[in-house]
Parts: structure tokens; C-alpha cells; sequence
């Protein structure tokens, strides 16, 4: 290992101790995600600092790169299994799809700002991801000829979930998403014996979900 990489891994390594795990996250599965998927990749013309410090980075285009605690914390609330199918709503920089496919079985992400699902395409097939397909569409109505889907994870803040996307989840499938107007919820809802449970977690702000839907 050089030095730039080996710099570059204990930066990954102290985003993981202190900024996460620190934190609160325990699932030992994610944890490794995160310490094993290079960050820095995923924001080119950045420098290692940035890609690995306490905060969400801009992508292009009005979009961000969440903070790392803030993927980490809805990925946990995921509870992915190495069998689950994924679906992501708003790819961005195609980093929180690779923690996914780290973790979970198959991964549809799907971007409605062409030059960013073309760019995360590419990145997400150069570092071998070959189980994530990005789509670019509007993610309103989701991805029903791939439902259901044990995980639906929305990167995006809006004041309701879209039902098209309660739809597709599977019997004990989980949707996580940042839910409210101006500083939003992470909510998580579970698909249990037909209905739906939902719980409350970390106060977020992320930016808005963008659909051409009414």
C-alpha cells in the first residue's frame, strides 16, 4: 500500500470510529460497508479530507452527498440482509447505492438528473458494483416491474411517502426516508401482515424530493 492509500484508509477508518460508530451505529455489517466502500471515489476534484469529514457534500446539480453518520444511521435502519433486493430513490453521487450492494443481494437506483445517473453508472461499474442498476427517471412511481422489494430507502426530503413506493415494498420490507417539510424525520415503515408500521428516528435536513408527479 502507498502512502496516499494508506492515508487515505485511515481516513476511512477514523469516519467509521468517530463519526458513526461513535454515534450509535452498532450493526457490525454496516460498519464494514462503510469502512470498506472509498468515499473519496464517489466526489471527484474533492480532496480525501473533505470526501471523509462530519458533512454532506455538493454533487452538481442541486444535489448532495449525504454526511457519513446520516448514510450510515438510514442504512442501519434498512436492516439489509445479504438476500434483500433494494431499491434506491436518487442515486446522486452513487455512493449510498455501493453501501447498499455491499450489503444487500441486488440494488435499483434511480436518478431523475440524467448527467448524475450517467456519472454514477459509470463510477459504480468501474469499482465493480455489479449488482446495482441505475436507472434515470422520476422516482415517484418507483420501480414496479422489479417490486416488491425488501428495501426502499428515499435519499431525498418529502412531506409524504409516495404511495406507489408503500406499494412495492415486500411482506416485512422496510422504506426508510427523510419525511417532513423543512427539517424532516428519518421514518421507517415495515410492511407487517398487510399494514404498516411506522417509526420515528433522527431529525435530518435533506434536499427535497423533485418529482414531475402530482
Amino acid at each position: 500500500m502507498n502512502h496516499e492509500a494508506d492515508y487515505i484508509e485511515r481516513l476511512r477508518t477514523t469516519m467509521v470510529e468517530r463519526q458513526i460508530a461513535h454515534r450509535g451505529v452498532t450493526n457490525r455489517r454496516v460498519l464494514d460497508a462503510m469502512a470498506r466502500v472509498p468515499r473519496h471515489l464517489f466526489l471527484p476534484g474533492r480532496p480525501p479530507e473533505e470526501a471523509y469529514a462530519d458533512g454532506a457534500v455538493a454533487v452538481g446539480h442541486g444535489q448532495t452527498c449525504s454526511q457519513p453518520y446520516v448514510v450510515a444511521y438510514m442504512t442501519e435502519w434498512c436492516e439489509p440482509s445479504a438476500q434483500d433486493r433494494a431499491l434506491e430513490i436518487g442515486t446522486g453521487s452513487g455512493y449510498q447505492a455501493a453501501v447498499l450492494a455491499e450489503l444487500c443481494r441486488e440494488v435499483i437506483t434511480i436518478e431523475r438528473v440524467e448527467p448524475l445517473a450517467a456519472t454514477a453508472r459509470e463510477r459504480l461499474d468501474r469499482l465493480g458494483y455489479e449488482n446495482v442498476t441505475v436507472f434515470c427517471d422520476d422516482g415517484y412511481p418507483g420501480y414496479s416491474e422489479g417490486a416488491p422489494f425488501d428495501i426502499i430507502l428515499i435519499t431525498a426530503g418529502a412531506p409524504s411517502v409516495p404511495p406507489p413506493l408503500l406499494e412495492q415494498l415486500s411482506e416485512a420490507g422496510r422504506l426508510v426516508a427523510p419525511i417532513g417539510q423543512g427539517t424532516q424525520r428519518i421514518t421507517r415503515y415495515t410492511r407487517q401482515f398487510g399494514g404498516l408500521h411506522r417509526e420515528n428516528g433522527l431529525d435530518v435536513r435533506f434536499v427535497p424530493f423533485i418529482t414531475d408527479q402530482q
